[in-house]
């Protein structure tokens, strides 16, 4: 896993971009779709409202491992995560987690029986972060084809857990 102060690092990228592709199988194929954080915080888990009738849920109950990935090209921020998911309906957790927007896609509201949390422990991921202009990063593409043992410095690049 990742120690607290990473996962304050990860939260700090990804909370503002707060929509994440998550990959499921549908049978051996993968399928991704986009899903909205709905937390404030990140302490490993991640946590989306859906639909029990969604076809995430069948697919999360037959192959748990999932993956989320996040981007912001304009500050160069990557982030993918591979976890556990698993489904909750805990009234303590909906009730915590309701918001404006989730009440805009349940229109029955909290009591709706086919609402639901997928929960996600997140068990490894690696994040990439540019650290230079769009102009700098092309001069290092630049550089690195001109220089034939230089690969392109574009900042950082960090894998944890697994």
């Amino acid at each position: 896993m990742s120690s607290p102060e990473h996962k304050q690092k990860i939260w700090k990228m990804i909370k503002d971009i707060k929509v994440g592709m998550l990959v499921t199988l549908d049978g051996e194929t993968p399928r991704a779709r986009p899903m909205h954080l709905v937390q404030d915080e990140y302490d490993g888990t991640l946590w989306f409202f859906t639909r029990r009738s969604a076809e995430k849920v069948s697919e999360t109950s037959r192959d748990h491992d999932v993956c989320l990935s996040f981007s912001d090209q304009e500050e160069g921020v990557y982030v993918s995560l591979s976890g556990k998911a698993n489904l909750t309906a805990d009234r303590e957790l909906v009730e915590k987690y309701w918001n404006p927007f989730v009440a805009a896609w349940f229109p029955d509201g909290k009591d709706d029986p086919d609402l639901a949390l997928l929960e996600i422990k997140v068990t490894m991921g690696e994040h990439w972060k540019a650290k230079e202009s769009k102009v700098f990063q092309l001069y290092e593409f630049a550089k690195a084809n001109v220089k034939k043992d230089a690969t392109p410095n574009l900042g950082e690049n960090e894998k944890f857990g697994g």
